[in-house]
C-alpha cells in the first residue's frame, strides 16, 4: 500500500509541477520591452506581513489583500524612475483593477504626505492609493534594496514575480501578463 500511495503522490506532484512550469513559461513568453525585467519565481515565496499605513494612520498588511492578485510597487517621491512609471501604474489600475486584481503603491522611506499629494495631483494619479512605509519596515522585510521595485503577489499571499526598476505597466505586454494571471 505504501508504494502505491507514493506512486500516486509522485504522479500528482509531477502533473502539478508541469502545470506550474507551463504557466510560468506562458507568462514569460508575454514579456516584451521593459517587461522583460519581470522575473517569475520558480516557486512562490512567502511575503512579509509588516504593517504599513494610510495617510490617516490606519494599519494595513499585505495579508489584507488575500483572494486577489496584487501588484505592490515600492516607490518614493524623490525617485525619478518611480515618478516616471506612476502614470502607467495608474492606467493599469484603471484598466484592470477590481475584485481579482489591485495595484498598491507604497511610498517607502522619507516621503511627506504633502509631497505625495502634490505629485499625485500634478501627474493626475487618481486611481492609486496613498500608502506609507516611512520606517521602511515592510520594504526591508521584502528585500527591497533599491527603488522602484514591483512585486506581484498571488491570491494566496505569495510573491510570484518581481521587477527591479521602472516599467511600462500599461503596455500591451504588461496587460497581457496581468490578464493571463487573473483569467478564470
Amino acid at each position: 500500500m505504501g508504494i502505491l500511495r507514493s506512486m500516486v503522490l509522485y504522479a500528482a506532484l509531477a502533473v502539478g509541477a508541469n502545470t506550474a512550469v507551463a504557466d510560468t513559461a506562458e507568462l514569460e513568453a508575454l514579456r516584451t520591452g521593459l517587461m522583460k525585467k519581470l522575473v517569475f519565481h520558480s516557486a512562490p515565496a512567502p511575503v512579509s506581513d509588516k504593517v504599513f499605513t494610510d495617510p490617516e494612520g490606519g494599519a494595513h498588511q499585505l495579508s489584507d489583500y488575500r483572494g486577489k492578485y496584487i501588484l505592490v510597487n515600492f516607490w518614493a517621491t524623490w525617485c525619478a524612475p518611480c515618478r516616471k512609471e506612476m502614470p502607467s501604474l495608474n492606467a493599469l489600475q484603471e484598466t484592470l483593477g477590481g475584485d481579482t486584481f489591485e495595484v498598491l503603491t507604497i511610498a517607502t522611506g522619507r516621503n511627506t504626505l504633502p509631497g505625495i499629494t502634490k505629485f499625485f495631483a500634478k501627474a493626475e494619479i487618481t486611481e492609486l492609493p496613498v500608502l506609507l512605509d516611512p520606517k521602511q519596515k515592510l520594504a526591508r522585510d521584502m528585500g527591497v534594496l533599491g527603488l522602484p521595485i514591483s512585486v506581484i503577489i498571488d491570491p494566496d499571499g505569495r510573491e510570484i514575480a518581481r521587477l527591479r526598476g521602472d516599467a511600462e505597466w500599461d503596455s500591451n505586454s504588461a496587460l497581457a501578463i496581468i490578464n493571463a494571471l487573473i483569467k478564470p
